[in-house]
């Protein structure tokens, strides 16, 4: 097991001890629900890395290939979204999330949408609409896109 996956079963313990029990994902059947927190917990590992600026477990944590399109319509690559967390522009990835839902895709790959309240440049301040599309590979999970759009 990787250092990653290990990290993401003990947040999923943790997270379930505090709840008293695991909770029921929004939107998503009882069979996919062991994927599901899974993922949740792989969120807050990537909220923990962001806020500690750790450079290194980002890499790991977003596919090589993966993308990111944000209100304005501009791509940014993998390193070009990670100099962007670290340099503390704010980000769908940590931010306060409401409206969560995940949406699974066979064993490998999982959608979660979300409605925020994040600073960004192009309205300084106001409600987004995001996704994020997960997808597991050598048996860790990775970001592999994610695209913001002002809520209206």
């Amino acid at each position: 097991m990787s250092h990653l996956a290990k990290l993401a079963a003990a947040l999923i313990l943790a997270i379930s001890i505090v709840r008293g029990g695991v909770a029921h994902s929004p939107g998503v059947a009882d069979a996919d629900q062991a994927m599901a927190h899974e993922v949740e917990a792989f969120r807050e590992f990537t909220k923990r890395a962001i806020a500690r600026k750790d450079g290194r477990a980002l890499r790991a944590l977003y596919a090589d290939n993966s993308i990111h399109v944000d209100g304005s319509g501009r791509v940014q690559g993998k390193e070009e979204r990670i100099a962007a967390l670290l340099s503390g522009e704010p980000a769908i990835e940590s931010a306060p999330a409401e409206e969560l839902n995940y949406r699974v895709f066979g064993g490998h790959t999982i959608v979660v949408t979300g409605r925020s309240r994040i600073a960004r440049r192009e309205d300084r301040n106001g409600d987004v609409r995001w996704l994020i599309v997960y997808v597991k590979a050598q048996g860790d999970w990775q970001i592999g896109a994610s695209q913001i759009t002002p809520a209206r």
